[in-house]
């Protein structure tokens, strides 16, 4: 059943692919808009999460920003599609702008290690070839559950040269090691981690529990962490890549300051673009000693 589904699935992205870019984008935001009308868990979460990370938006500010999100949600799934099927030269073409692209220069020549680190914010996806196709890093994801698309993710991931490692014991060694000779990764920071490997640290209006993984791979400035998104214009055209270095306090011995300075970064980027975050995540599932759980 398992190989039946996921050549099944591995079929819809190949057909989303063939589709012109406005038809991907049109279909997407139909995905979204059919999320948002009928009753699903995704829509559920996804307000949970907005209801609380927003608490001063009430009734129809709430419900249009959740629509919105949404339909940005749906935009990513069809836009990742294209992304896992085309040649990497295909999707680059569609960034138009760069913001930054010297922080990762400089970053690079430093001869340090350099950590990329992004979050579920616009498309990770067309980031990712953005990001490889500036140097070759290993890339760390967690797999999904079916083989055909994992195997799907691992070929059209490393077509500019890097590599990729999964979120499993050796897929962590494999990053620290590559920190640790000189080389480049590039991480999400946001998905919730085990409660031994994160701390709560602020995140919008409540306490979120945050990976360590990065800041300690920065700890006493062993190596360079540069902030990438890639988000989705306007126009529906394309992309803006924007990077931005970390900022000093991520490289503190203090790892609880060091998180929550990593934080604050992502939600002044969630802030900017609310609707382009990926809401339908559950960020918040653990909770802190004695707090209701959300979901």
């Amino acid at each position: 059943m398992d190989k039946f589904k996921g050549a099944l699935i591995v079929g819809f992205l190949r057909l989303f692919a063939l589709l012109p870019w406005s038809m991907v984008q049109r279909l997407g935001a139909l995905i979204g808009w059919l999320m948002w009308k009928l009753p699903n868990r995704s829509r559920e979460v996804a307000r949970t999460n907005l209801s609380h990370c927003f608490p001063e938006l009430r009734g129809d500010p709430l419900d249009q920003l959740l629509r919105d999100s949404l339909q940005q949600i749906g935009k990513t799934f069809t836009e990742s599609a294209c992304a896992w099927i085309w040649p990497a030269d295909k999707t680059l073409r569609l960034i138009k702008e760069v913001e930054g692209l010297e922080v990762l220069e400089q970053a690079l020549a430093s001869g340090k290690g350099v950590v990329g680190i992004t979050s579920h914010l616009g498309n990770w996806e067309v980031l990712n070839h953005f990001y490889c196709a500036q140097c070759k890093p290993i890339i760390f994801y967690r797999p999904p559950k079916l083989k055909a698309v994992d195997d799907l993710l691992q070929r059209q991931r490393v077509q500019l040269g890097n590599r990729v490692a999964p979120s499993t014991r050796e897929g962590i060694i494999s990053v620290i090691k590559e920190v640790r000779r000189g080389g480049s990764v590039g991480i999400p920071a946001d998905p919730e981690p085990s409660e031994g490997a994160g701390v709560f640290v602020p995140f919008f209006a409540t306490q979120a529990l945050t990976s360590k993984f990065v800041p300690g791979m920065l700890t006493g400035g062993k190596a360079v962490g540069v902030f990438l998104h890639a988000l989705r214009l306007d126009d529906g055209s394309g992309f803006k890549v924007i990077l931005e270095a970390a900022p000093q306090e991520m490289y503190s011995e203090d790892i609880d300051a060091a998180v929550a300075s990593m934080s604050r970064v992502i939600e002044s980027y969630v802030r900017r673009w609310p609707s382009q975050y990926m809401w339908t995540m559950k960020r918040f599932k653990k909770r802190p000693a004695g707090e209701a759980r959300w979901y």
